[in-house]
């Protein structure tokens, strides 16, 4: 497969029961999944996938921007406790809005 053609024809879509999001082309190949758990309106990224054979195209920051997408859609907010997704907020800094920050501690 073309790199190209596999991430432009590629959809996320929210798996709730499954508690991941995937990627998936367009014959239905998973691709890759970003999982979390969630804490009411707050969503724990834990894990981020792609299989080898897949890896390199861009899948993975493509899934975890249209995840976030949906986050924010959805009005949650984020914790990144994969590694990979708190690498790509740092790259994406328009979504660091989505995080959820510590509260102050009253001394």
């Amino acid at each position: 497969m073309v790199a190209d053609v596999l991430v432009e024809g590629m959809s996320v879509v929210d798996v709730p029961d499954a508690l991941r999001f995937e990627a998936r082309s367009t014959d239905g190949t998973l691709l890759g999944v970003a999982e979390y758990q969630l804490m009411g309106a707050v969503v724990v990224f834990t894990h981020t996938e792609v299989p080898q054979e897949y890896g390199g195209r861009g899948i993975a920051s493509k899934l975890v921007g249209e995840a976030m997408d949906m986050v924010r859609a959805s009005e949650r907010q984020v914790i990144p406790i994969c590694p990979y997704v708190r690498s790509w907020l740092t790259r994406h800094a328009d979504y660091l809005d989505l995080v959820v920050r510590p509260k102050k501690r009253d001394s």
